[in-house]
């Protein structure tokens, strides 16, 4: 990503956080957990901006663990579309679709909080395989593809850590002990199938992103576009 790409980005989301500050999280609104989790699906975006092949070891890896740590909380931001169910959009005179403006602004707002994370947190994925492979000279789709899984898997126990467990990564620094012991005792069947629904929902993500983009270049290569 460019440098000017990394400002764009950079201070889109700030704005973005900046505005559910103060027209969500200070009026008191339900919704005012999209402060919280959309800083904290930020974070792993912005670690990655800062994450390069050539980097020392030590500043690399202590990156890339704290990435690792950061990270699901970019895609746990897609499980809080649960909470559209809080809405009731049908008239309950005619059963249409209401048009209140207060309603999809709560849409909006979570659509874009989940979508904005999610997204740019699987930039953040990318970016990271991507300088894995350059620094193992890891070379053709079979590595991406591996490393892709196995941060997706990762990322996926994760959001069932923060969703169920309800332990934010702070936790691990705060009370170390304590998240060990859940870590250790959350392993069941009910879970892995979770774990394994996550996967396929950020692997559909980050193929669907993959395949766009090769189309994309593609195209713009046979029409000489640019």
């Amino acid at each position: 990503m460019t440098k000017k790409l990394t400002w764009i980005v950079r201070v889109t989301f700030w704005l973005y956080i900046l505005y559910v500050y103060l027209t969500v999280y200070r009026q008191g609104s339900f919704y005012s957990f999209l402060l919280l989790n959309t800083f904290l699906g930020y974070i792993p975006i912005e670690i990655a901006m800062h994450m390069h092949k050539t980097q020392p070891k030590l500043i690399y890896w202590g990156l890339f663990l704290l990435w690792l740590l950061f990270y699901p909380n970019a895609p746990y931001v897609i499980t809080d579309l649960f909470h559209l169910a809080r809405m009731d959009p049908y008239n309950p005179t005619n059963g249409l679709m209401s048009f209140d403006l207060h309603m999809w602004l709560n849409f909006t707002n979570l659509v874009a909080s989940a979508f904005g994370c999610a997204l740019m947190g699987m930039w953040s994925l990318e970016h990271v395989a991507q300088t894995l492979q350059a620094r193992f000279k890891l070379r053709g789709w079979i590595p991406r593809t591996s490393l892709a899984l196995i941060l997706t898997l990762a990322a996926s126990i994760g959001i069932y850590v923060g969703r169920f467990l309800r332990l934010h990564t702070a936790y691990l620094f705060i009370e170390p002990d304590a998240v060990i012991k859940q870590l250790i005792a959350m392993w069941n069947p009910r879970m892995l199938i979770f774990v394994i629904f996550m996967t396929i929902i950020q692997l559909i993500i980050w193929a669907a992103i993959a395949i766009g983009r090769q189309l994309i270049n593609q195209y713009d290569s046979q029409n000489k576009l640019l």
